[in-house]
């Protein structure tokens, strides 16, 4: 491609509302852009950037067996409700109707859509194994879509479902598709982490999510060095403290006048943290109990995903409570809420609690607490479980060695979904002896779109993104630094012509433009190798300079193709 015919336009100043280093060099080295919040689209180099990962996907994806097929981005609400996510999904659902009034939505995901055709075109053991395939624009209208591509309310996906017979199959997908998931991102050029995680709204009963790790990732992954213990935070399993052996004491209200936090009451008091109860209190929609209250120690930070878990209803139906409005109902007093006086509430307590010894908890009364609330004597739980979120320095609750926090960016997702599609869509086999059973489902997803940004967010310096040779839009660019010079048009032309027919996939800058524009360019977009062709075209010698260095080589024209040639090689 010459850069003279080439439809693109870098930018030299930060765009505002551009945040983190992705969204920054992607805009600026026009490869995206913006048209309304959240909603992107992309210009050549980009498009051809995302091409390449997804024939990278293809090529992974297809080795393991897996069919592409395309589905339609509109889905009829029907199949939602039948599989009863028409609710659960919530609002970040994009809901439409067609001028008939029928209810459609535009897809975050395709789980019913490929059950439905399934189980109307599948009926035999003989046809299972499946796994089916697509790469294909979802929409999930974000509250706070932000961070450019990171964050966004319309998105490219791969998403592939697998069907099997029975549980040993479904681990053998799940594991086929976890290897190809890993040399999807390693041939991206990421450094990412496969760690276990909650399903969230697209259900199952296990998960992996691989993230590549970043400062600016909104995944936060607690993970072990002492052994393989690697989750994302919400999902961490968080270890109780040992049991106390203390004898209980007799409760004791005590005047606590102003002291609603934690930090506060622990002073007032000469307590420690630890030695006191958080009440976290909420309500409900749509549900047969209207509020709930959270207890986990007060050192303690509530893990909402968990919670939501326990009381088993979709994120989008819980929300904190007024506290003041929640009062007559429940008995709850805003900063002097306690496990003991409480009424007309599902309790949901902190495993954690069970052991601890004469804790201090609000009294549910203005300006007072009490001394020595103990579990099972003075309140019981209606779920009693794992609450909390884990934090730096807690102990693994694999081997017991402190836990690491870090950061990463979801790109992508497997799930074991069970039986949880086909049995409430029905989509059944027959056995040998003509015996129903219900296909066990996996659901496996690529943010395409996502790992772009992920890409660009671990490899970029201060002068733009250094693309791995596997993703880049071109591998090289031949610059001529003056296109007045015969010599070297000449020589410029040469090299064009001898790296196309070597198969490289190369840009030559044949622009009327400064030379220092020229360099800045090709900084900016982050192509891997630069050739430069100067003063010395006559002596048939060039700069070879890689992107992630600074020092540059003299080379012949022949050594400079061959160079090139050799490392694209590499790749393929």
């Amino acid at each position: 491609m010459r850069m003279s015919k080439m439809y693109l336009k870098t930018l030299r100043e930060v765009p505002a509302d551009a945040e983190i280093p992705s969204h920054i060099w992607l805009l600026r080295a026009g490869m995206i852009r913006k048209l309304v919040s959240g909603v992107y689209g992309f210009m050549p180099m980009g498009r051809k950037t995302l091409n390449k990962i997804e024939e990278i996907i293809r090529e992974e994806m297809n080795e393991k067996g897996a069919q592409e097929i395309l589905m339609s981005a509109i889905q009829p609400a029907e199949l939602w409700q039948e599989s009863g996510r028409w609710f659960a999904y919530g609002p970040e659902m994009w809901r439409l109707k067609d001028r008939n009034d029928r209810e459609f939505c535009l897809g975050p995901t395709h789980e019913e859509i490929f059950t439905d055709i399934v189980r109307n075109e599948v009926d035999s053991y003989r046809q299972l194994p499946l796994n089916l395939y697509q790469i294909q624009t979802k929409y999930r209208d974000e509250k706070r879509p932000r961070f450019g591509l990171m964050r966004s309310r319309e998105f490219i996906m791969k998403d592939a479902y697998s069907f099997d017979r029975d549980w040993e199959g479904l681990d053998q997908s799940y594991e086929q598709m976890y290897d190809a998931y890993t040399r999807v991102f390693d041939r991206c050029g990421l450094t990412f982490r496969a760690v276990e995680a909650d399903n969230g709204a697209i259900g199952g009963s296990a998960s992996h999510e691989f993230c590549a790790l970043s400062e600016y990732g909104e995944s936060e992954i607690a993970h072990c060095e002492s052994c393989s213990m690697a989750a994302t935070r919400e999902q961490a399993v968080c270890q109780d403290a040992p049991a106390s052996d203390a004898a209980m004491l007799e409760m004791e209200l005590v005047s606590t006048p102003g002291t609603k936090t934690i930090a506060e009451v622990a002073a007032f008091l000469g307590l420690t943290e630890d030695q006191t109860i958080k009440a976290l209190l909420f309500e409900v929609f749509e549900q047969e109990y209207k509020y709930v209250a959270a207890f986990v120690r007060g050192d303690r930070e509530l893990n909402m995903t968990k919670l939501v878990n326990a009381l088993q209803i979709p994120e989008h139906a819980i929300e904190f409570a007024d506290e003041s409005r929640m009062h007559e109902e429940t008995g709850a007093v805003g900063g002097f809420t306690g496990p003991t006086g409480l009424r007309n509430c599902k309790i949901v307590v902190d495993s954690e609690l069970t052991g601890a010894k004469n804790l201090c908890a609000g009294a549910c009364q203005a300006d007072h607490h009490i001394k020595n609330v103990n579990y099972g004597r003075d309140y019981k739980g209606d779920i009693v479980t794992d609450l909390k979120l884990i934090q730096s320095g807690d102990a693994c609750p694999v081997c017991g060695q402190p836990v690491k926090l870090t950061r990463g960016i979801e790109v992508g997702q497997v799930f074991k979904l069970g039986t949880k599609y086909s049995e409430s869509m029905h989509a059944y086999f027959k056995d040998e002896n003509m015996k129903e059973h219900p296909m066990i489902m996996g659901c496996y997803g690529i943010g395409v779109s996502r790992t772009l940004a992920a890409i660009v967010e671990q490899n970029h310096d201060e002068n733009g993104i250094i693309w791995p040779m596997s993703v880049t839009p071109f591998h090289a660019i031949v610059t001529i630094v003056n296109p007045r010079e015969e010599d070297q048009v000449a020589l410029g032309e040469e090299l064009y012509s001898a790296l196309r027919k070597a198969g490289v996939d190369v840009l030559l800058d044949d622009r009327d433009e400064r030379p220092g524009v020229k360099f800045k360019d090709a900084d900016l977009i982050g192509i891997p190798v630069r050739i430069t062709v100067g003063k010395k075209a006559k002596e048939r010698l060039v700069e070879y300079k890689l992107r992630r260095e600074t020092e540059n080589a003299l080379l012949s024209a022949e050594e400079a193709v061959g160079a090139v040639t050799a490392l694209v090689a590499e790749v393929r």
